[in-house]
């Protein structure tokens, strides 16, 4: 086997999913980039209270390092610690230390060692430096030798090659077979549709118009409400559950009769982004409705192996007219698919190909 690589990344978190939606993509990557000989450290900071709600230890197949979140020292003493990778990766959304970082990785690295941004939130991303031509992130762009990107296909390729990146290549989300996979139904979860989202700016209208319409055009059928800063629903028919631990997702995508994704305004504006839940409901074999967007048939064909709806009448149409038999195929035909073309697997074999200048 060809010798790996070394890898520090300063990302948001990899031990703790609380406020931290990108935490599955980067475990499914990072660990599949173990299993292909390759070294992480993962550098993260102790803020928002995630290390308090971890979902996991520290993982055998990376090391986690956490710095403060305040103060510059501790941050300074990661990135000093890191500048004899191969690879180093700031990617967008830490939280805390962002500018300092994304300023900090292109000029610590080695002559011969890469220095990559990965973009978990490319849309964002994109609008906030269009809208401000003296945004810090903005010069930075070409001075990275990679541009990876959580989805966002050709629009957003062709948007980061206009702001002068040198190369820009989307590593979509996928399934870890691992962690996620059919689980036994869990009566917490019990209800005809289900889903799990944090309250968001770029996401809330759009939950209102996909969950909370259809909830309330549907009041005798259940609604199961997951995620952070939700107020407690004064609909009848909606349970909210708080927070799911990735630990219970499994439970979750598995039980209700459907489970909902609902993309954040930018992501469906840009399209071919669909993010972990798309993967992780397919791996629980779930009948899974998803909002439109542009891209979707590249992952999972509308109407066999996923339903779209464009808006909350729709979803309540698609549960009023879906039985036990057409859920379980849906499901069925998306696991097969997601596990036959979509893991983690499937991308570390694609970034080992990108860093090698193969593709």
């Amino acid at each position: 086997m060809k010798q790996g690589r070394t890898f520090a990344f300063f990302g948001s978190s990899l031990v703790s999913a609380y406020w931290n939606g990108a935490a599955t993509y980067y475990r499914g990557i990072i660990r599949s980039l173990h299993e292909l000989g390759h070294t992480v450290t993962f550098y993260e900071p102790d803020a928002y209270g995630r290390q308090q709600h971890r979902d996991i230890p520290d993982p055998p197949w990376a090391k986690v390092t956490v710095y403060p979140g305040e103060g510059e020292e501790g941050v300074s003493r990661a990135l000093e610690s890191a500048r004899s990778a191969d690879v180093l990766v700031k990617a967008s959304g830490v939280g805390v230390f962002d500018a300092l970082l994304e300023a900090a990785v292109p000029a610590l690295k080695r002559p011969d060692a890469l220095a990559v941004f990965w973009d978990v939130d490319a849309p964002a991303t994109l609008d906030r430096v269009q809208a401000n031509p003296d945004d810090p992130f903005r010069a930075l762009i070409p001075r990275y030798d990679l541009i990876l990107t959580y989805g966002g296909g050709d629009p957003v390729v062709s948007a980061y090659e206009a702001l002068a990146a040198r190369r820009c290549i989307p590593v979509y989300n996928a399934l870890d077979p691992a962690t996620h996979h059919p689980a036994a139904a869990d009566p917490r979860f019990s209800g005809d549709l289900g889903f799990i989202g944090n309250r968001l700016p770029d996401r809330e209208a759009r939950v209102r118009e996909f969950f909370f319409r259809a909830a309330a055009l549907l009041p005798h059928r259940r609604f199961l409400l997951g995620g952070n800063g939700w107020d407690t629903p004064e609909a009848l028919n909606i349970a909210y559950v708080g927070h799911v631990y990735t630990r219970d997702h499994n439970a979750f995508n598995s039980t209700p009769h459907a489970v909902l994704n609902v993309n954040r305004e930018s992501m469906a504006r840009y399209g071919f982004s669909p993010p972990t839940r798309v993967f992780e409901a397919a791996g629980a074999a779930a009948c899974l409705i998803t909002d439109h967007w542009q891209g979707i048939g590249m992952f999972l064909e509308p109407g066999r192996e996923i339903l779209v709806a464009r808006d909350g009448h729709e979803v309540a149409e698609h549960l009023l007219a879906l039985t036990p038999e057409k859920a379980r195929s849906i499901g069925e035909a998306a696991y097969r698919r997601i596990g036959a073309e979509h893991t983690y697997a499937h991308r570390a074999a694609q970034l080992e190909k990108v860093l090698e200048g193969v593709v």
